[in-house]
């Protein structure tokens, strides 16, 4: 009976730990990892970490001098492989952050494609494989899957003038989008993928900075109506689109005078108080400019197309920034889009509906990104691969954010909306503001009887 009893004590709270652990890995896995998976994924790493590298193929034969001193001094016949060294070990609330220190005949890319080996030998969610510096790597592995529940990393002091945290990376960074290092970018997606919600937090971060929004939503405006008090210029149809685009690069000739007249090659060079304001142009559905159904639309999609390529051209150094949307992006838009892709250096493409978009988007950047986005699932909105022309890319997935979110944040900012003289025919009119009431008519007088 005492033996029993005794087991009932001891047993009851062990079950009521595991079921909590159980419960915590599902509901709460940041919880789960902290209390359980961090202390076991640590152990494994140190009891395993040489078997592990020299059995992925990341070990290096010893120099002459150290195979030297292993025989005569350690007297130790036989000499073991050389893995990386670690220079540093941290554990982080979503996995591990380990700086390896590569040995002479390895390379970053080595470690890249023992990555998938690692990942099981590690039994952690993911490991990403990031160069800090000239032969250092750090393995950022996650131990959970941080994109089922997004939950952005406290965020930064930001670097530059213009840097925008949109999504949360695999590996539990964030992704920020930086104009000033990859200043045009494409965004592609099917209905339904999270597009939307991946252009709203990033005019909802931008919102916040003091730079100009122009948009162009040839929707009539229903995806940009809403970001009309922070929108310095907005056009809803492809005319008044051929429009914007001429006073754009208008714009853009302007501020090339303001450069030379200062022999500066860049915005940035120039003085504060002479510096024009930055501009981001929103392009929704940027099908809808290359689609013709006569000859006069024929000749007005090839004038727009042709300003667009310009921009995507020379603009960086204006300070004018392309950000182009669009469910599908392929050679058969039409003359011009081939060309105008060229010059969009970043690319998030979401789930997509057939494999040529996808290769437009990511192909010619990292092949092996292709299948990443055609094997993105439909129940998982919000999740793309994001990468640039750099050949890196990531998963990435944005937080949830309404569209009235998104438009209160822009209408709590629209004292920073500046002016542009040569767009200010297409500044849009502010929309009355939500919950405000009506005016009530004053009441007609009693006609005077007799």
């Amino acid at each position: 009976m005492t033996d029993i009893a005794t087991l009932w004590e001891v047993g009851l709270p062990l079950a009521g730990t595991a079921g909590g652990l159980g419960y915590a890995k599902v509901r709460a896995p940041r919880v789960f990892w902290s209390l359980a998976g961090l202390p076991v994924a640590t152990t494994r790493f140190a009891l395993t970490y040489r078997s592990t590298m020299d059995v992925c193929g990341l070990t290096v034969q010893p120099s002459r001098f150290r195979a030297f001193l292993v025989r005569n001094l350690a007297r130790r016949p036989d000499v073991q492989p050389v893995p990386p060294k670690v220079r540093r070990f941290r554990g982080t609330s979503t996995g591990l952050r380990v700086t390896l220190r590569l040995p002479a005949g390895l390379e970053p890319a080595d470690v890249m494609a023992a990555s998938e080996r690692l990942r099981h030998a590690w039994g952690v969610h993911s490991v990403a494989v990031v160069e800090t510096k000239p032969g250092f790597v750090e393995l950022r592995m996650t131990g959970y899957d941080v994109l089922r529940k997004v939950r952005m990393p406290r965020q930064r002091r930001p670097s530059g003038p213009m840097e925008v945290p949109v999504a949360l990376r695999e590996d539990g960074t964030a992704f920020v989008r930086d104009y000033l290092k990859v200043p045009h970018a494409l965004t592609l997606g099917a209905n339904q993928s999270g597009k939307s919600m991946y252009q709203r937090n990033l005019i909802a971060g931008l919102a916040r900075l003091p730079v100009a929004l122009v948009g162009i939503d040839c929707k009539r405006g229903v995806e940009h109506r809403g970001y009309a008090p922070r929108l310095s210029a907005l056009a809803i149809t492809p005319e008044e689109a051929d429009g914007l685009l001429d006073g754009l690069v208008g714009e853009m000739e302007e501020r090339f005078d303001l450069l030379s007249d200062h022999g500066v090659a860049d915005l940035w060079a120039l003085p504060e108080h002479l510096r024009p304001v930055p501009v981001v142009v929103l392009v929704d559905e940027v099908a809808e400019l290359f689609l013709v159904a006569t000859k006069k639309d024929e000749e007005r999609r090839d004038r727009m197309v042709t300003q667009l390529i310009r921009l995507g051209q020379m603009a960086r150094a204006a300070g004018i920034f392309l950000e182009v949307c669009g469910q599908r992006f392929g050679s058969d838009l039409g003359k011009g889009a081939t060309a105008l892709r060229a010059q969009l250096t970043g690319r998030t493409v979401h789930r997509v509906n057939d494999k040529q978009t996808a290769e437009m988007g990511v192909g010619d950047i990292a092949p092996d990104a292709v299948v990443t986005v055609l094997t993105i699932p439909p129940d998982r909105p919000g999740i793309a691969v994001a990468g640039d022309t750099s050949g890196g890319w990531s998963r990435i997935r944005t937080p949830h954010l309404t569209a009235a979110e998104a438009a209160a944040i822009c209408a709590a900012h629209a004292h920073l909306t500046p002016d542009l003289p040569t767009v200010a025919a297409y500044r849009p009119a502010t929309p009355a503001s939500v919950g405000e009431p009506e005016p009530v008519p004053l009441a007609k007088p009693a006609p005077a009887t007799a």
